[in-house]
């Protein structure tokens, strides 16, 4: 990775990519963004101190079924990745302070088609019991009201599909991916992460 400037850390929700891509921006002097930060879809569907659910977000996963909200949420990150392409292409130029960009709407097809120098993307990918275990812990699962349970069920659902259509996507194309299971710290994922990024392609390696 000694000549990369943007490092893409792409993969669902509850993959620990914040976290990750934190640390590694960190070791390596980057900044640290996420896409969520360009523009918000309907995030988590849980209570926690500092948050409460927005009405709207509650209706839009009581009311939809997970291939719908599938398809919402897609479609959403197709609406924002031109803005993605236009930061990534922006900070891969010389001079360019570095950075590491995680988010979920790296999707891997739009990723293999860059044409951006210096730039390294992979994947990170959790058991489907992982990350039913990390949902139910952040939303109290055990705790909450069924209404609450139904939405982050619906959540969980959205997840396990968005991931397995990642998983195909990034196997297909010949990407890199790293699961982040087997009880490894922040740090020797950050390390691993070092270790397995890959350029999207040749055209913009």
């Amino acid at each position: 990775m000694r000549d990369v400037r943007v490092v893409l850390i792409g993969g669902t929700s509850n993959t620990g990519k914040s976290t990750v891509a934190g640390r590694l921006a960190e070791r390596l002097g980057f900044e640290h963004r996420s896409t969520d930060g360009l523009a918000r879809h309907p995030g988590r569907p849980w209570r926690t101190p500092e948050h409460e659910v927005p009405p709207h977000v509650a209706e839009h996963y009581a009311t939809s079924t997970p291939d719908e909200l599938l398809a919402s949420v897609l479609a959403h990150y197709e609406r924002l990745w031109p803005r993605i392409e236009e930061l990534i292409t922006d900070r891969a130029r010389p001079g360019a302070a570095g950075l590491v960009l995680e988010g979920s709407a790296l999707l891997p097809e739009r990723v293999a088609r860059l044409t951006v120098p210096r730039t390294a993307a992979l994947w990170l990918t959790a058991d489907d019991a992982v990350l039913r275990d990390r949902v139910r812990t952040a939303g109290r699962y055990a705790r909450a009201s069924e209404e609450e349970r139904l939405l982050m069920d619906r959540f969980l659902a959205r997840t396990h599909r968005f991931q397995a259509r990642t998983v195909e996507a990034v196997e297909s194309l010949g990407l890199a991916r790293l699961d982040v299971g087997g009880g490894r710290t922040v740090e020797e994922l950050a390390d691993a992460v070092m270790g397995t990024a890959a350029r999207p392609n040749r055209s913009g390696g």
